[in-house]
């Protein structure tokens, strides 16, 4: 098989904001542009999907409402979408983001299209609560190891993530790191157009943080921390998302009276848009698999200050292009973000450390690691 043809991938995804799904139409998204068929095959249309573009498409996995079902079956209706796309578009391969369900659906739909003379292999892409949070239930723990064993090539976006997925299951599978990325250009293309005066019209520093608002988040530790900023450099402080926490974060705004400087915007679809008005990204999570969203902001030139949990120690690189403090201090958080944004001068060096790092990511450079994976499997 000649190893430079273009391919016909099928990409099994969640369709929402979340990392995995925007890592996975990022992606295909790159390797259409680059001459392969991506073939998504989702419950709805990721959201960061156009397809207008040239070879990607999508395939709705849809399922009928049965009285005789608690719950939709959806797992078997993927099941099914799976073999139908692979032998209509005769696919070369299935990537799949996330173990479950979507590792064990794709087993599934491999065997049935060996019965039917038909090879489709399977790349995982392990993304973080899949092994994290997920995989550690024990109701789910036999389905995902026997999942990540039946795939045919194994995949963590860090090293951090490799060792847990190692440790909490019994994988006989050689699990390859391949790390998360950004699109570079993006952030150039959004920044002359930032409107930063709308939320800071007196010029305060602005400080953010995105996400989806889960209690692993632990967004109160930064909005604690940042209520000691505050009283030391004249600063916004911006919540980009929504979820679960929502009410409890918003209730410990007031508690602390800084509702006036801080903003609850909902969720947005384009990060790069949000993270041009930033000086400085917060992340306060108890556990992070990569930090993508540190990545994005550090491709905007806005220096992290995080906790050193997960992947976030590998991303961001402690002194260079951010500080980072352990789970739950944060008032350490809080000395961290005073020490970058009270010194223009050390600002400026954090700033030009933070694009240099993200170059590293920049997705011209991950994704030619997946496509040589592709090339490996089914040479």
């Amino acid at each position: 098989m000649e190893q430079y043809r273009k391919l016909k991938v099928g990409v099994v995804c969640y369709p929402s904001y979340g990392g995995s799904g925007v890592i996975a139409t990022e992606l295909g998204s790159y390797l259409a542009s680059e001459g392969h068929e991506m073939h998504f095959i989702t419950s709805s249309q990721p959201v960061k999907l156009n397809v207008f573009s040239a070879n990607l498409y999508f395939h709705e996995v849809s399922f009928k409402d049965y009285p005789l079902f608690k719950y939709d079956p959806y797992e078997i209706a993927l099941t099914s979408k799976i073999v139908e796309t692979a032998k209509k578009e005769k696919l070369d391969l299935i990537h799949v983001h996330y173990a479950l369900p979507h590792a064990s659906a794709a087993y599934f739909a491999k065997k049935i299209l060996e019965s039917q003379g038909v090879f489709l292999p399977i790349v995982t892409t392990l993304h973080g609560t899949d092994i994290t949070l997920v995989g550690k239930d024990p109701s789910f723990e036999p389905v995902i190891t026997f999942s990540i064993n039946g795939s045919d090539t194994v995949t963590t976006v860090s090293e951090s993530l490799k060792v847990d997925t190692l440790k909490h299951f019994e994988v006989k599978k050689d699990v390859k790191v391949v790390p998360n990325f950004v699109c570079v250009s993006k952030y150039d293309e959004v920044a002359e157009d930032c409107n930063k005066k709308q939320f800071a019209p007196n010029g305060e520093k602005i400080m953010m943080h995105i996400s989806n608002f889960r209690k692993v988040k632990r967004i109160q530790d930064l909005v604690r921390s940042f209520h000691l900023v505050q009283k030391e450099i004249p600063s916004k402080l911006l919540l980009i998302g929504d979820g679960p926490e929502r009410v409890v974060v918003e209730r410990l705004v007031e508690e602390l009276g800084i509702s006036k400087k801080v903003v609850f915007t909902g969720t947005i679809k384009e990060t790069e848009t949000a993270l041009c008005m930033a000086d400085l990204f917060m992340l306060s999570s108890q556990t992070e698999s990569f930090g993508l969203v540190a990545l994005e902001a550090m491709a905007a030139s806005v220096p992290v200050v995080c906790t050193n949990s997960g992947g976030l120690s590998e991303v961001v690189t402690h002194g260079e292009t951010g500080l980072l403090s352990d789970v739950g201090d944060y008032k350490k958080m809080a000395s961290n973000a005073i020490a970058i944004l009270g010194d223009a001068q050390v600002y400026e060096a954090y700033q030009q450390a933070c694009f240099a790092r993200a170059e590293e990511f920049d997705v011209s450079k991950i994704a030619p690691k997946y496509l040589a994976l592709y090339y490996d499997l089914i040479a």
